[in-house]
């Protein structure tokens, strides 16, 4: 096992002593261009190849080229791309760059699919909607922070016993089929005070609704996986022109009016603090649907396929610690889940090898100057900045053995390096507020993997699986479980 790693550079956005450089890379013909790196990005290169070959052909790590999905559904698609430690946090910096429209990077889906509202995942920091809604959000989790762990555990025992009711039938089991129901149910029960979604007019269906109406938005960012032969038509159907609204818009009503009906507490609070009701509710499913929902979607796969990876010491390490901490402190409780190091140091370390969304998108507020390890960058005002965070958080220049999963690398020191884990729209180390974009659930999306590493390891001893990697996760098929040995 590698040691911890250590800091070996300290980065920074804009160091005076770097030489000033004009930002290598081309975006090529108007049109052609954008096609040519679409086509490498998805289909010839794939999206670590495609960076990995412009930052050796241009000896750089901030470069120019063009991001998907380009004509004609984006306007614009040309970048300056940050593909480092150093040149990446610059993004965080909302006196330097604009969030306005730019989740999803250089296009925007139709406001139709969140009821005419952009919600506040699409406002910049400047506009007076965003703190006002953020604030909310932050509200909302503060007040329902003593019910996160038993409505989780709750949801998560009634996922194991139906991974165990499959392995029984069928001698495998679909982890991300029932694991994606349990994110949703989790995120349902948090907003509408414990209800129950197969109690609402949703009864079973929330989770394909939500898939469907993401699939609608985020389709022209992924691809499919078909074999080569369908490739230009897949990529001439999902990125010539952008799905309409109205494909999703029975079920995002199904949706809307279930969280009306049963968010009535959140959406009161709503209300007190001068939001429209309405918009308010659009708020909510955005962050309980795409915000919330698909990321927990793809984050608890990803922990499990790196937990899977590292095999039976590792399992068998994190089982002795949870159980003795469980012991000694008589239950899972806040104060139980910071007593154990290997378990959050497993979790950041899946967020830092590979963050659940590796995108991050902003806009040149101002004249700027970004800087790698190397040199330094002028930016003009109004260019997109996109950052690819893998490589931020993979930099070898920052980690030790970045490329390698190493479960105790943020354990004791380890820690003064949680700054570089940037999956929340910011650094670990930093909190979300009404005044930045960071994540509002930030720190519950960490404790939610902690306790799954928990009432896995109080529950098992160790599991065999497989996963094949997918448009937007890997896909984990459980083969086994085994059964704790010791409580």
């Amino acid at each position: 096992m590698a040691a911890p790693s250590s800091e070996t550079k300290s980065p920074s956005s804009s160091n005076t002593q770097l030489p000033l450089k004009p930002i290598p890379g081309s975006y090529g013909m108007p049109f052609f261009g954008a096609i040519s790196d679409r086509h490498n990005y998805f289909y010839h290169q794939g999206r670590d190849k495609f960076f990995a070959t412009r930052i050796e052909k241009h000896n750089s790590t901030v470069i120019r080229t063009n991001m998907p999905p380009g004509p004609f559904i984006s306007s614009d698609p040309r970048v300056v791309a940050l593909l480092d430690g150093a040149s990446f946090p610059i993004l965080f910096d909302n006196d330097k760059v604009e969030k306005l429209n730019v989740l999803d990077g250089t296009f925007m889906p139709s406001t139709k699919f969140t009821g005419g509202f952009r919600v506040c995942a699409y406002l910049d920091t400047t506009e007076p909607n965003h703190a006002l809604i953020k604030q909310f959000f932050l509200n909302v989790l503060a007040k329902r922070k003593d019910s996160f762990v038993p409505l989780f555990r709750n949801c998560l025992q009634e996922s194991f016993a139906e991974i165990e009711d499959q392995l029984s039938k069928n001698t495998k089991a679909d982890f991300n089929t029932v694991f994606s129901d349990a994110s949703f149910n989790f995120m349902f029960r948090l907003f509408c005070d414990g209800k129950d979604p197969s109690q609402t007019n949703l009864g079973s269906k929330g989770p394909k609704l939500v898939d469907t109406w993401l699939l609608f938005q985020l389709a022209p960012l992924a691809t499919l996986g078909l074999p080569k032969i369908f490739n230009y038509i897949e990529d001439f159907l999902i990125r010539t022109l952008p799905f309409p609204a109205c494909l999703t818009k029975s079920g995002y009503k199904n949706l809307y009016e279930a969280f009306k009906t049963h968010a009535t507490t959140a959406l009161d609070e709503a209300e007190k603090l001068g939001l429209k009701r309405n918009e308010a509710c659009h708020n909510v499913v955005f962050t309980a649907g795409f915000n919330a929902y698909g990321g927990l979607k793809n984050q608890f796969p990803y922990v499990l396929k790196w937990l899977g990876l590292s095999g039976e010491k590792l399992h068998a390490d994190l089982a002795r610690e949870v159980r003795r901490v469980v012991n000694d402190e008589g239950g899972v409780t806040f104060t139980a889940l910071e007593n154990m190091p290997l378990v959050k140091s497993v979790v950041y370390e899946v967020m830092r090898i590979e963050p659940a969304v590796p995108y991050q998108y902003a806009r040149a507020r101002e004249n700027l100057v970004v800087s790698s390890h190397d040199a330094s960058f002028e930016v003009k005002k109004g260019e997109m900045l996109f950052g690819y965070q893998p490589f931020a958080t993979r930099d070898p220049r920052i980690f030790e053995d970045a490329e390698v999963f190493v479960p105790r690398r943020f354990v004791g020191e380890g820690e003064k390096m949680l700054k570089h884990v940037l999956w929340s729209n910011g650094r670990e180390t930093e909190e979300p507020s009404a005044s930045n974009k960071q994540c509002p659930g930030k720190n519950l999306v960490v404790l939610l993997c902690r306790l799954f590493l928990v009432e896995l390891f109080l529950r098992y001893d160790t599991f065999e699986f497989e996963y094949t990697q997918a448009g937007f996760g890997p896909t984990i098929t459980i083969k086994s479980l085994t059964k704790a040995s010791t409580i």
